[in-house]
């Protein structure tokens, strides 16, 4: 097999038979997947409760809660519960259930915003940023009252490359950095924080399960057919029909995936301008100084992004010039809170400025393309015609990500399974 100067495959599959990602990785084997996992409700709550209840959930950024007293609201439907995290006096990021341990009520009924205290509108009781109770209305009436032991129910929150993290296990088995494992520590260095100074972000409501939505984004055999009209030829070439990967390295529960990028693509005279003024997601020409290990791992001059999937359902997908991230909130069995969310540099100059909503309009279109299918397919799924599916070789974050679930819903530790067929995926690879 003969391959092309930039690394690609010159006939666009990875080994003999096409089967390259699946011989890296042969424990996850090649069967099909079974379509109730998307409308059963039943494993909807085994989902909750032995997966969203258990692993640590990405709830924001720093960059929401610069100041001591600077606060945001993120409900968790999936959790049955509603978390406040907030800035302290003391600098560092906390986190507590949105509730007053008088009589459970919401101590926040907005989605953020600056305070001194957490006082609830029921009765009087006042919280302060580190969540310890420091007023009750006529204390000397009730009985006995300990208000040592009465403040907000703190909730395990840490932050990752100013990424704020959340477990609402009252114990978790993990922290962050365990959770995250070697697909943060590849991450290292990328500059989220100097990205994150600006920000668009689109939030949907959508009927659909979430594995529906996650799986859509987590594999471009699509790219072709799907974006044929608003990113044609970005992502495949004549070499590269079908916009195979370069390369995939899947962890014990997440994923990660390099995407080709066509250098014979040729863009429009307004996507040429919006280059040369700025950074965008997708681009032909770019710099592999500094790029941390993990981004683009092969160093292929035919790059175009990452996808790295962190369990169960946050996507940080980086460029050279930018990055964008999805979360997948449950809401129901067929109901998600989806937002996505691209994230530049600050703009110093208007063809910067230029620049960036040429990228915001672009990355807006694709997604749309993306989120026609999710409804139509639910929709689908819920008639029970089909009762399996047969998952393309490139589609082998998808078989991943439902292994890890299949695991974590039967109680087996999913480490000790990857670590034990690792060393044969490693012979393979």
């Amino acid at each position: 097999m003969s391959a092309t100067p930039n690394g690609t495959p010159a006939n666009g599959n990875g080994a003999a038979g096409g089967y390259k990602w699946h011989n890296k990785y042969p424990h996850l084997g090649t069967g099909p997947v079974s379509a109730d996992v998307f409308t059963s409700q039943e494993q909807f709550e085994l989902e909750r409760e032995r997966i969203f209840k258990k692993v640590w959930l990405n709830v924001g950024r720093v960059e929401r809660i610069p100041n001591p007293g600077d606060y945001f609201v993120q409900d968790l439907a999936v959790c049955n519960t509603s978390v406040i995290v907030v800035r302290g006096k003391d600098g560092a990021v906390h986190a507590f259930h949105n509730m007053c341990s008088h009589r459970g009520n919401k101590i926040a009924w907005d989605q953020g915003g600056t305070c001194q205290n957490f006082t609830c509108k029921f009765h009087g009781w006042s919280y302060g940023l580190d969540g310890k109770l420091k007023f009750v209305p006529d204390e000397e009436s009730f009985f006995d009252l300990k208000k040592e032991t009465l403040g907000l129910t703190r909730v395990a929150v840490d932050v990752w490359e100013g990424f704020i993290f959340i477990n609402v296990d009252p114990n978790p088995t993990e922290t962050l950095p365990e959770y995250l494992g070697d697909l943060a520590t590849g991450l290292e260095g990328y500059p989220f924080g100097e990205f994150s100074t600006t920000s668009t972000s689109w939030t949907s409501e959508v009927n659909a399960n979430w594995k529906v939505i996650k799986d859509a984004f987590q594999e471009v055999y699509h790219i072709a057919f799907l974006h044929k009209r608003s990113i044609p030829d970005s992502f495949t070439s004549k070499d590269n029909p079908y916009a195979h990967s370069l390369d995939v390295t899947l962890y014990p529960r997440h994923g990660s995936m390099s995407l080709f990028g066509s250098a014979d693509y040729k863009p429009s005279p307004v996507a040429k301008l919006a280059a040369q003024h700025g950074e965008i997601v997708i681009r032909s020409d770019f710099s592999m100084d500094g790029l941390p290990a993990g981004v683009n791992p092969l160093r292929s001059e035919a790059w175009s992004l990452d996808l790295n999937v962190i369990f169960p359902a946050f996507f940080v997908d980086v460029s050279q010039g930018s990055y964008f991230t999805h979360q997948f909130m449950p809401i129901g069995v067929d109901k998600t809170l989806w937002t996505s969310t691209q994230y530049y540099t600050r703009a110093t100059t208007p063809g910067r400025r230029f620049s960036q909503e040429y990228g915001n309009v672009i990355f807006r279109d694709i997604i749309m393309e993306d989120g026609r299918t999710f409804e139509e397919t639910q929709s689908m799924l819920s008639s029970g015609a089909k009762k399996e599916f047969y998952l393309h070789d490139e589609e082998i974050l998808v078989r991943h990500s439902h292994h890890v679930i299949d695991q974590m819903l039967k109680g087996q530790p999913v480490d000790a399974a990857f670590a034990a067929n690792g060393k044969e995926a490693a012979s393979h690879a």
